[in-house]
């Protein structure tokens, strides 16, 4: 089982990069965000997950311990494979991930190509049993539920989740209100 790679980044596909780790090539599925960051011949380090079937044997790869324990999660949920499961991790940091589930908020989850509202409540279902006793602060989650807000109507408007994540990321801490963290988000990404 192949659990961690480090090596030189060779080549950075649409949704994979090839790590050459003593001049042997991994190709590993990664999320977007990730693949935006990191440069041909970039040294880097993956926690990584290997799937196997019949007819494939896939790695898939991630910055973090957090980011890979909640693919893994995501992957045990019934009918949700690994391509879905990256596809869902795409789409926030597992923090915001993690507390939508512990709120019962399955919204945030039928963003994901193939992810209809049944299966949305499914996930929430199956995971938030595995989140008991972890406690979800108040205060993060009606800041969670802004910014999941500002998200989605830049998404609307045309923009993708990973320039209107990073948008959001840059807007003052000060800024209140949906329609304001909106307004500075697109003069960001209006530079």
């Amino acid at each position: 089982m192949i659990s961690y790679l480090k090596g030189k980044v060779q080549f950075i596909g649409p949704n994979f990069v090839e790590v050459n780790v003593n001049d042997l090539g991994y190709k590993v599925f990664c999320i977007g965000s990730f693949l935006d960051k990191v440069k041909v011949n970039q040294e880097i380090e993956l926690y990584t997950y290997q799937y196997i079937r019949e007819d494939a044997l896939d790695l898939y790869g991630f910055k973090t311990r957090e980011e890979l324990d909640l693919f893994e999660k995501l992957n045990g949920v019934t009918g949700i494979g690994p391509k879905t499961a990256l596809g869902v991790l795409s789409l926030a940091s597992p923090d915001e991930i993690e507390s939508a589930i512990m709120r019962d908020d399955a919204s945030i989850l039928t963003k994901v190509s193939g992810i209809g509202k049944k299966t949305a409540e499914r996930i929430v279902l199956e995971l938030k049993s595995k989140y008991k006793g972890k406690v979800d602060l108040g205060s993060k989650s009606s800041a969670n539920t802004e910014d999941a807000d500002v998200i989605d109507a830049l998404i609307g408007l045309g923009y993708g989740a990973d320039d209107a994540r990073t948008a959001l990321k840059q807007v003052d801490k000060n800024v209140k209100g949906v329609d304001e963290k909106i307004k500075a988000c697109l003069k960001s990404l209006g530079k």
